[in-house]
């Protein structure tokens, strides 16, 4: 206990100290006039013309798919649990993007240069994912009324990336959400490391290889999972527990999403070939994908099944590749298409992420005060506005601010 208090003071002395940082940073520059205030736009990247709006739209979707099937843990319409069945492939889409988008920028550096700045990529990742995420962890511990069920995992997990391994959802399941999160800080931490590692020992060619047999090690991993405590535990009330446990949360038995986003990155940034199939094909792509997806969600249809468990994330891993592919495509409709509303929440999606199921809860708890069925359509409308609503207020507080401060810092370095 006494540790965990320690822990607290710690989490709220830092957070203090960033929010007053970013601020302070903040209000500097928007007085000397030189960061225009930018309410509904994500900094400088989001305002390039060379902003991909078919991620944007697929970045809109996987929040959506989350959204949907954590509404399920609430008092929700019946009709939800039919909607929101495959919505945890949400994260799986999450992981694809994220492969893509983080190593297609160091593969840029990489073929530009030959290397790339680590002193620059890591605060960059610090700055856009530490605060928000600190902050949820604050809530979190501090305003136990912020939390959807009884019991956290042990601070120590949230504050080193690791609350994904050995994580009890059934007696721990407050901010569960956070795994996917610890396998991104693992992902990057380790993906442009291992990247210098291969460029200095010339394997750099042999990287595609090594993806694949990263996807074969994941489902060896789920095999081998399956075969032990899972198979051994079915019909036991321990087995859901177990099958979260060893199947679903460890980094290592989820790497599919991750490897098929960085092999794209790759053969775009490597393969003048592929790169002119992809802009050639792209609404070819997105009906194979969505096609692959229906085989996905059919073998998945029993998410705990052998099947699915196995072999499940690795289909639904390769079929959002495709559609994501097709999102790249210069030919794409996904890509041609630029709609106000998937831009803006495409920008929130991460905060969003990070604080729907405190929100979902507070907004829920409250309904019966006014006489409103937290199971019917209002009180659903009322919790995706309020998530809305989070995304925004981590926006304006926490990541405008965050950003701002990036800037100067990285500027700063640039011109010493």
């Amino acid at each position: 206990m006494g540790d965990e208090r320690h822990g607290l003071k710690c989490i709220k002395r830092n957070v203090s100290f960033i929010l007053k940082m970013m601020f302070s940073t903040y209000n500097a520059e928007i007085n000397s006039g030189n960061t225009p205030y930018l309410p509904l736009k994500k900094m400088s990247e989001d305002t390039s013309r060379d902003r991909l709006y078919g991620l944007d739209h697929l970045r809109t979707l996987a929040i959506l798919l989350v959204l949907l099937y954590h509404y399920r843990a609430f008092k929700h319409p019946e009709w939800i649990d039919t909607i929101g069945q495959f919505g945890w492939t949400g994260v799986d889409l999450f992981f694809v993007l994220s492969g893509f988008l983080i190593s297609s920028q160091l593969f840029k550096e990489l073929n530009k240069s030959g290397s790339f700045n680590l002193r620059t990529f890591f605060p960059k990742r610090v700055f856009r994912i530490m605060p928000p995420y600190f902050f949820t962890v604050f809530l979190y511990f501090y305003f136990p009324f912020f939390r959807e069920r009884e019991a956290l995992s042990s601070l120590w997990k949230f504050l080193t990336f690791t609350q994904n391994y050995g994580l009890d959802v059934i007696n721990r399941g407050t901010f569960s959400h956070a795994w996917s999160l610890c396998i991104e800080e693992q992902f990057y931490l380790v993906l442009p490391l291992l990247l210098l590692l291969a460029v200095k020992t010339k394997m750099f060619s042999y990287l595609p290889f090594f993806l694949v047999l990263l996807i074969f090690f994941s489902i060896l991993m789920r095999y081998i999972a399956w075969q032990g405590d899972i198979e051994s535990s079915m019909g036991t009330d321990d087995f859901w527990r177990l099958w979260y446990m060893e199947i679903y949360y460890p980094t290592h038995t989820r790497l599919d999403g991750l490897a098929v986003g960085v092999f794209i990155g790759y053969l775009l940034q490597y393969s003048s070939k592929f790169n002119t199939t992809v802009h050639n094909n792209g609404n070819i792509l997105f009906i194979v994908g969505v096609v692959l997806l229906s085989i996905s969600f059919w073998m998945c249809r029993e998410q705990t099944s052998r099947e699915a468990s196995i072999f499940g994330f690795t289909f639904v891993a390769i079929s959002y590749g495709f559609i994501v592919l097709s999102a790249i495509s210069k030919t794409s409709f996904l890509n041609k298409t630029k709609l106000y509303i998937t831009t803006q929440l495409a920008g929130l999606s991460y905060a969003i992420y990070l604080s729907h199921k405190g929100i979902i809860h507070i907004i829920q708890s409250g309904l019966a005060h006014f006489k409103i069925e937290p199971s019917g359509g209002l009180s659903l409308f009322l919790c995706l506005l309020g998530c809305i609503g989070g995304g925004l207020f981590y926006r304006f507080i926490i990541e405008n601010p965050s950003a701002t401060l990036k800037f100067r810092i990285l500027n700063r370095k640039n011109n010493l």
